[in-house]
């Protein structure tokens, strides 16, 4: 073995080390989300046995991810499209 393959080797070995740490990290990151979203579930699990809608809820929280221009062109486009099929 000459010293050009016992350097491959070697980055081979630290290239492998860094892929591996990369996907442990996103696989990390993946089980927190999902417990996220199960925690997001549950809320809305004890919203509904309150008597909220979930569906409401979830739109508020899409609109209030939204700047208030935004919110103001969606809501003027859907009522136009409402007047538009009669409701």
């Amino acid at each position: 073995m000459d010293v050009t393959d016992d350097q491959q080797q070697t980055q081979y070995r630290v290239t492998a080390g860094e892929l591996r740490a990369f996907i442990e990290r996103f696989e990390r990151l993946d089980a927190e989300k999902k417990d996220i979203a199960d925690q997001q579930k549950e809320v809305m699990a004890e919203a509904k046995s309150r008597g909220y809608d979930t569906k409401v809820l979830r739109k508020i929280v899409a609109l209030r991810k939204m700047d208030p221009q935004e919110i103001s062109e969606t809501e003027a486009v859907l009522e136009l499209y409402k007047e538009a099929l009669g409701m």
